[in-house]
């Protein structure tokens, strides 16, 4: 099975754990980002890094249970993809409508249906839980939920979280920002804000 250093080293092999000023996905900021969307150029190196999720989802008494994976886009769709084909499930994802998520593309389940929720990096978790709540206002049931790194220092979803890395590192509010941070020029580099970037 692979272990957080071993999967820690394939971040920094892949130049994906990034150091500066930057403002997360969450708002919040930090700074250290993980980059997974470079770790995952590498169809091998998320092979092997998805199949740490699964092998440590297969210890997990929810495997049993799980009928299909279900991520939020942009972040969670490659892993989700990945982690799905790996369990031998199918995967969808969810994607902000209007700031709001939802589930498009001719995707259907049948009510009842039992997710597993899978995304790259888990901080406050508020895509992630608007993905369960997504889910589950059409008649899912996510059950557990599966990340590449969470680094939330806890698990701040609603249902139990499987990850391959776990780390703690500090993130600020603006009005928390240490000085040395604070004189570095904030970089924005989540899908979110690219997306608002470029007024899509």
């Amino acid at each position: 099975m692979l272990t957080q250093d071993e999967a820690l080293k394939e971040f920094e092999a892949a130049s994906a754990i990034l150091r500066g000023h930057f403002v997360l996905t969450s708002g919040l900021h930090s700074d250290t980002y993980l980059q997974c969307a470079r770790v995952m150029m590498d169809p091998k190196r998320g092979e092997r890094l998805c199949k740490g999720i699964a092998d440590r989802l297969s210890k997990s008494p929810i495997m049993s249970k799980i009928d299909m994976v279900v991520s939020p886009a942009m972040g969670g769709v490659i892993v989700g993809y990945e982690v799905a084909r790996q369990l031998g499930k199918q995967s969808i994802f969810c994607e902000r409508v209007d700031g709001a998520f939802t589930v498009r593309r001719g995707f259907t389940f049948e009510p009842g249906t039992r997710f597993l929720m899978v995304e790259d990096v888990v901080t406050t978790g508020k895509s992630s839980n608007e993905t369960i709540d997504c889910i589950e206002q059409r008649g899912g049931k996510v059950i557990g939920a599966a990340c590449l790194i969470n680094r939330s220092g806890g698990n701040p979803l609603n249902v139990p979280l499987v990850s391959l890395i776990e780390l703690d590192i500090q993130t600020y509010t603006e009005e928390q920002l240490p000085f040395e941070l604070a004189k570095i020029p904030a970089e924005k580099p989540g899908s979110r804000f690219l997306k608002q970037a470029s007024g899509q």
